[in-house]
């Protein structure tokens, strides 16, 4: 029932009741119904809620924005799916696993309290190590996690930025398309408050925990009795990613030429290109003025894999449809 009308029936029976029969049992029954009678009137306003004409009528109105939703959620899925989003890994503990470890030590004198982590994304260091890596973390994560400064890797860099992007507009793009699918439906909030779930089940929008899989490599000092512990985390997001490609450029000595400079997918770059091309699709021509909705990705003409550099002349506009169909073929 209403928030409000619960309200006046709790005062009313706390109130009212005692005062006409001054029956501290009857009070508590009443107290008791009204709890109890809660949820199985709000069960009731639900379903004659998702079963109502008007309901039924804007349901069918946003059929073909629910397709179209899906269809974007089903793409984010496969860009998590395909992409790999690995750069380096350390050394450190690698074979800690072919070994055991038991503290035998009495128990009022254990202080194993924090354990090291071993695994590739994360690297055991000294504590000057850490604290370190918290004030130059691209310095630190190409040292210990054996990031080359390379052509290869720079290009191996470009293309998990480009899939970490490419999957955060895409994510945006979802939730922007769910917030516009509820306020053209506009439920009352008790169906958002408690039947969120069975709403866009109703609607026919698969709704899933969207999430850009970020890698994190972490940089972890833990003492030798285990009383202390300090790490340092790096997030591969697009500002980090886009640092580590200017550090890498700046290292590569091919990389200082002008076209090297140029060489880096950056946030700005791909808002430049966009806006070169009218922010619209260069391959079926739909465009963001048209449908304001539309998904629209960067593309290297020459893939990354093929030589392809991140260069204006080399890059496209493509709706993600049409990006998605073209895969690494060379237009």
């Amino acid at each position: 029932m209403p928030a409000a009308l619960l309200i006046v029936l709790l005062i009313v029976a706390v109130i009212a009741v005692p005062a006409a029969s001054s029956s501290f049992w009857l009070t508590v029954l009443a107290l008791a119904a009204i709890i109890i009678a809660n949820p199985i009137v709000r069960a009731v306003r639900k379903n004659r809620y998702f079963a109502s004409q008007q309901f039924q009528t804007l349901k069918a109105e946003v059929a073909a924005v629910v397709v179209e939703h899906n269809d974007v959620v089903d793409y984010v899925q496969e860009i998590r799916a395909k992409g790999s989003f690995e750069l380096g890994a350390s050394s450190s503990g690698q074979y800690a696993h072919l070994a055991s470890f038991d503290n035998n030590s009495a128990w009022n004198y254990r202080r194993d309290r924090n354990v090291a982590d071993y695994a590739p994304h994360v690297h055991n260091a000294s504590l000057q190590v850490v604290r370190s890596a918290s004030a130059e973390p691209i310095k630190y994560l190409m040292k210990y996690f054996s990031i080359a400064a390379d052509q290869e890797t720079l290009a191996d860099v470009q293309r998990v930025a480009d899939d970490i992007a490419r999957l955060e507009d895409a994510v945006v793009n979802v939730k922007r398309r769910e917030a516009d699918i509820t306020a053209l439906i506009n439920p009352p909030k008790f169906i958002l408050k408690h039947y969120r779930s069975e709403f866009w089940d109703q609607i026919g929008v698969h709704l899933s925990p969207i999430e850009v899989p970020y890698p994190r490599y972490k940089f972890q000092y833990t003492s030798a009795g285990g009383n202390s512990a300090q790490e340092t985390s790096v997030e591969l997001n697009t500002s980090t990613l886009e640092a580590l490609s200017s550090t890498l450029v700046d290292k590569i000595r091919w990389a200082k030429s002008a076209a090297g400079q140029r060489a880096l997918m950056t946030t700005r770059l791909r808002g430049e290109i966009k806006e070169r091309d009218n922010y619209a699709c260069v391959t079926c021509g739909v465009s963001l003025s048209a449908e304001p909705h539309l998904l629209l990705e960067v593309d290297h003409i020459t893939p990354v894999s093929k030589g392809g550099l991140s260069v204006p002349e080399n890059l496209q506009t493509l709706c993600w449809k049409c990006n998605r169909s073209k895969g690494a073929k060379v237009a």
